[in-house]
């Protein structure tokens, strides 16, 4: 079994991903530990494409259920077909909120003190609000997700609103038992 989540960022995939991969015992690779190289402050150097691409290809192929989270639709054909891709979306004001809230958890006081932390996590912020506001500044965004969703020959399954990881993880069985 070889499932896709994705969203927006703080829409929930990380720790859905991870409560379903406990659920159904099989191992959770996220793409941000792929597309982003070890850094400090973190999340601020990319990692080469064909490096990323290398790295989970090996550990994909090693295992023979995964579930896989985080936005791909950039990465080219490098994905077997997956048995179930899940869709999530979140309101943009109960996401953002989470998002902060993350980031303070994440970083403390140094995203409002440092001045080049403010930049970095003011940029963020504008990049994670750009995903359902479309005004140019992010390419992951709403409109590319479901044109992607619209393009794939895998079962999907769009989960639209804020409900519990329990909720989503029910929705998900569900779906699995009916293909």
């Amino acid at each position: 079994m070889k499932i896709h989540i994705f969203g927006a960022s703080s829409s929930g995939v990380t720790t859905l991903g991870n409560a379903l991969s406990n659920q159904l015992n099989i191992p959770y690779f996220d793409s941000d530990e792929y597309y982003w190289e070890k850094s400090d402050p973190p999340f601020t150097v990319r990692r080469n494409p064909t490096d990323r691409t290398l790295m989970i290809k090996k550990d994909i192929e090693q295992a023979k259920d995964w579930i896989l989270g985080g936005s791909i639709i950039s990465w080219g054909d490098i994905f077997p077909n997956f048995d179930l891709i899940v869709f999530l979306w979140v309101p943009p004001h109960i996401r953002m909120e989470r998002l902060k809230e993350r980031e303070f958890s994440r970083y403390g006081n140094i995203i409002y003190t440092e001045p080049a932390r403010i930049k970095q996590y003011n940029d963020f912020m504008a990049w994670a609000a750009d995903y359902d506001n479309h005004t140019g500044i992010a390419t992951r965004t709403l409109n590319a997700h479901e044109n992607w969703l619209q393009q794939t020959t895998s079962p999907t399954l769009a989960i639209r609103g804020d409900f519990t990881t329990e909720q989503r993880i029910d929705l998900i069985l569900n779906k699995l038992s009916e293909l």
